[in-house]
């Protein structure tokens, strides 16, 4: 299949991204997705005897609810807006002026208004902001579930959670629970994770085809952010396309540099799209006008060694430590510049598991188990340490009950292989 025929074939993804608060979207129960993402952070809740969880990440939230609001805002702005979760209560405190976005959420019992919690909201009377702010959620919290509960917290600035612990209550870190609900996908999940992958490859085409040498960078990569937009999908989270020798070593951030020809381009979408569900796969082009050199076509086929080899390893059941064993040993040459993962889990944002390479796993690495549900990103980055350009690539799969399903779609560069 070229690589038109690849494209018109998905050019039609009408419906494919309606808002979060329908009860259904282009054939996903958009009810069933949030129930079954709720009953999941209460399951993990429960196991470690975990009363209430007080979530302000933006993306728990939205995990959690399948509520949105100016996701990156109020991350920087936490605790902006919040949500207090228990067994069997949910309490949006929602941003001021923004109360009526909840509405027609079932995962949501109540919303109030919330009180940020930060200096730039409170300046020097923040030390009173946050003990309020805690003695009401405290008290909410006493409410809801008893005199002694334990309560999980994430994304808090310093003052809140030491007042929120000075109030008695046993403080405890949710990311765990939140993380491990968050692993295993459902089959409505799935669908919405396929329809953001499609609407990014789709561009990802469009950024493709505009590629041309004296473009910039930045010029280059906002084709993929109107596209992605026009979708419906929501930002990219990192900066991640480069060109030239700017490739080698990788997380140069997009640039004004203006294109030369005959480099190589390298992209890592990074895009939380359709539903809010990550759209995480790496390309890497070729400029032109000419064909690649033999010294470019050997990073791809590296690079693209290394990606296949590794899902090859991947199966239900490997523990993290036996997948570390068993997966692709980098060449000397490339192993400074190395990705720092071998792969890693992946739904509304890169998350648990994080997989390492064999050297690193000593260090870095802990032990876990490849479970069905689970959907991971598998990572190369090939570039030298003695300079020159490098290769990223990058492709997210599903970890099925006998083996792995491939996800990301979008093909690989003829020239670059061959």
């Amino acid at each position: 299949m070229t690589l038109l025929d690849w494209h018109a074939e998905r050019a039609d993804l009408t419906g494919a991204a309606l808002l979060d608060r329908a009860p259904e979207s282009a054939g996903i129960d958009l009810r069933a997705v949030r129930a079954y993402r709720q009953a999941s952070v209460r399951r993990e809740m429960a196991a470690r005897n975990i009363d209430a969880v007080i979530l302000s990440d933006a993306v728990n939230i939205r995990y959690a609810t399948g509520t949105r609001n100016m996701q990156i805002f109020s991350s920087r702005n936490a605790p902006a807006r919040y949500l207090v979760l228990t067994q069997d209560r949910s309490i949006l405190h929602e941003f001021a002026g923004c109360e009526h976005l909840a509405d027609g959420f079932e995962t949501v019992d109540e919303v109030r208004a919330s009180s940020t919690a930060s200096y730039c909201a409170a300046g020097p009377d923040i030390a009173n902001r946050e003990r309020a702010w805690a003695e009401d959620i405290a008290a909410t919290v006493r409410e809801l579930t008893g005199d002694s509960p334990t309560v999980g917290i994430e994304r808090m600035n310093a003052g809140t959670a030491i007042a929120l612990a000075a109030t008695g209550l046993r403080v405890v870190d949710a990311q765990e629970p939140v993380e491990m609900a968050r692993a295993i996908k459902s089959d409505e999940e799935l669908k919405c994770i396929r329809a953001s992958l499609r609407a990014t490859e789709v561009a990802v085409g469009k950024l493709r085809d505009a590629i041309r040498p004296g473009l910039t960078e930045a010029e280059l990569w906002s084709v993929l952010h109107q596209s992605v937009i026009e979708q419906n999908g929501d930002y990219c989270e990192t900066r991640l396309l480069s060109a030239g020798a700017r490739t080698n070593p990788w997380f140069q951030e997009t640039s004004s540099h203006v294109i030369q020809p005959n480099v190589l381009i390298a992209l890592d979408t990074d895009v939380v799209g359709c539903h809010g569900y990550y759209s995480d796969f790496s390309r890497t082009f070729h400029a032109g006008p000419d064909r690649p050199t033999e010294a470019q076509k050997t990073l791809y086929r590296l690079a693209h060694e290394q990606v296949h080899h590794n899902m090859g390893v991947l199966e239900p059941g490997l523990t993290f430590r036996e997948y570390a064993d068993r997966a692709w040993d980098i060449p000397d040459r490339y192993h400074k510049h190395r990705y720092y993962l071998s792969a890693h889990g992946n739904g509304m944002t890169g998350e648990y598991p994080y997989l390492y390479h064999h050297a690193d796993f000593p260090d870095a690495g802990y032990d876990g188990t490849i479970l069905p549900g689970m959907t991971l990103c598998v990572e190369s980055f090939i570039g030298a340490e003695d300079g020159g350009e490098g290769v990223k690539l990058e492709q997210q799969v599903l970890i099925t009950d006998d083996g792995v399903e491939l996800l990301s779609e979008f093909p690989f560069e003829d020239d670059l292989l061959h």
